[in-house]
């Protein structure tokens, strides 16, 4: 099956799996992670976490950079440590994991 995502045009191309992230966003905007699933019960379509960073030109996920954005009932006192365990599970730093092709 073939799906369309749009991306920024400044996103970097996806890596190759298994290469490191670079944050083009293609999984993101593919559809959500276990960690949207169960926090922003969003099961398809876009994650609406995924962040755009101009200064940077790549895409973070909003629920490890910002979680308390998108989880506003989270107390400030939780927010860095929420960010961390949204990190381990999304495995930040594992590598791409995106079994997909992108058409450029």
């Amino acid at each position: 099956m073939i799906r369309q995502i749009t991306l920024h045009s400044r996103a970097a191309a996806k890596p190759a799996l298994g290469d490191p992230c670079n944050g083009c966003g293609a999984c993101c905007a593919l559809e959500p992670c276990p960690v949207a699933r169960l926090f922003l019960l969003r099961w398809q379509g876009p994650c609406p976490a995924l962040l755009w960073r101009d200064e940077a030109a790549r895409y973070d996920c909003g629920m490890v950079r910002s979680p308390g954005r998108f989880l506003p009932w989270l107390p400030v006192a939780l927010r860095s440590a929420a960010g961390r365990f949204f990190a381990r599970r999304i495995a930040v730093a594992s590598g791409c994991d995106a079994d997909l092709e992108v058409a450029p």
